[in-house]
């Protein structure tokens, strides 16, 4: 499997890319660490839709870096590896929370998390497949 996956030669664009996402990564981490950490306002879900918005974004930051590392492989099999890293990474931060007083941890907030990273995937692969076709 590993035959056809062409990784291209670093260049500046690539690390820039990748530099970005780790540290989007580093703020979601700490903002997790924050104990007692609220999303302000009234509106009962906002905490969901904060969730979504963090992993939006980290997929849309993904998607590109692994755009930019790897254009030879197939976009669907692209778009699969940087969900499942989201979501892996979505996981992870769940779990890390779960240990920092006055913060919760929980899976619907992964099922948040797991979603917007779902709709940066769908979106640059939209835009993908569209350049491919036209």
């Amino acid at each position: 499997m590993a035959e056809g996956v062409g990784v291209t030669q670093g260049g500046p664009n690539i690390t820039r890319r990748w530099l970005t996402v780790a540290g989007y990564v580093a703020v979601i981490f700490f903002l997790s660490a924050q104990p007692g950490l609220r999303v302000p306002g009234t509106f009962v879900y906002r905490d969901k839709v904060a969730h979504f918005l963090e992993y939006f974004g980290l997929g849309m930051l993904v998607w590109r870096a692994a755009r930019d590392t790897w254009p030879a492989q197939k976009p669907l099999s692209r778009a699969l590896l940087v969900l499942l890293a989201c979501m892996a990474l979505g996981a992870i931060d769940e779990r890390f929370q779960a240990g920092i007083p006055g913060r919760e941890s929980s899976v619907y907030d992964w099922f948040a998390d797991s979603s917007g990273a779902l709709l940066a995937v769908l979106w640059g692969l939209s835009r993908e497949m569209r350049r491919e076709v036209g």
